[in-house]
């Protein structure tokens, strides 16, 4: 436990503390707990903020350093697995849903990378039995078309023209999957692209969509 966390006995009497020890708890979580997945607080008035201000409160507290984990992943794991949000009022368990939907998506590098690697690095063979030929991994856009590819281009059309794409511009595709719409921008508007993709397998398909595409 970090030197700098508030000690139990300091908190002890907050009613908030008292709920949020009991419940915490049936999941097996420690509040200031030694393990990668307990909550550890510096800041005794954490649990009335987050409670009266929902998600925002949890978000800005956490940028506040009134509290942190070492593994929000697994904590909610926890939470969750003990069916903690059943017993949770009704606002609790709204704020409880938006917290771990945003906090287990603070992305650092390196679990980035494990995401590209566990996920778009399994190989293209079932991407590309399941997607358009522009391997587009986003909703379509449906208003005219009767088939996914029909409907995946007319999605690409649409971005680029709200772009005001011309010929000679640069176009950075962050998160740039396999390539699709960097390659439809390179071969209908002209543009020189750069894409980002933390996958290797991407990176090379990717790659050679742009080539084709002359660019």
């Amino acid at each position: 436990m970090s030197s700098s966390c508030i000690e139990d006995v300091s908190i002890q009497d907050n009613p908030w503390y008292r709920i949020a020890h009991e419940m915490l708890s049936m999941a097996g979580i420690e509040i200031n707990g030694s393990r990668p997945f307990d909550i550890q607080i510096k800041n005794p008035d954490f649990f009335k903020r987050v409670l009266r201000e929902g998600s925002l409160g949890l978000g800005e507290s956490y940028m506040d350093g009134w509290w942190e984990c070492e593994r929000l992943d697994i904590f909610f794991q926890h939470v969750v697995g003990a069916g903690l949000e059943k017993k949770l009022p009704h606002h609790v368990k709204d704020i409880l849903r938006i917290a771990a939907a945003r906090l287990i998506n603070l992305q650092s590098k390196k679990r980035a990378w494990i995401v590209g690697k566990e996920h778009y690095d399994l190989g293209n063979d079932l991407f590309t039995l399941m997607l358009d030929p522009y391997m587009q991994y986003s909703c379509a856009y449906w208003k005219e078309a009767t088939t996914l590819e029909q409907a995946q281009e007319a999605k690409l059309r649409m971005i680029c023209e709200k772009l005001q794409l011309q010929p000679g511009m640069k176009l950075l595709d962050i998160g740039c999957g396999w390539g699709g719409l960097s390659a439809f921008a390179a071969k209908n508007y002209g543009v020189s692209v750069v894409g980002v993709t933390i996958s290797a397998e991407q990176q090379k398909t990717g790659a050679g969509a742009l080539r084709r595409a002359g660019r």
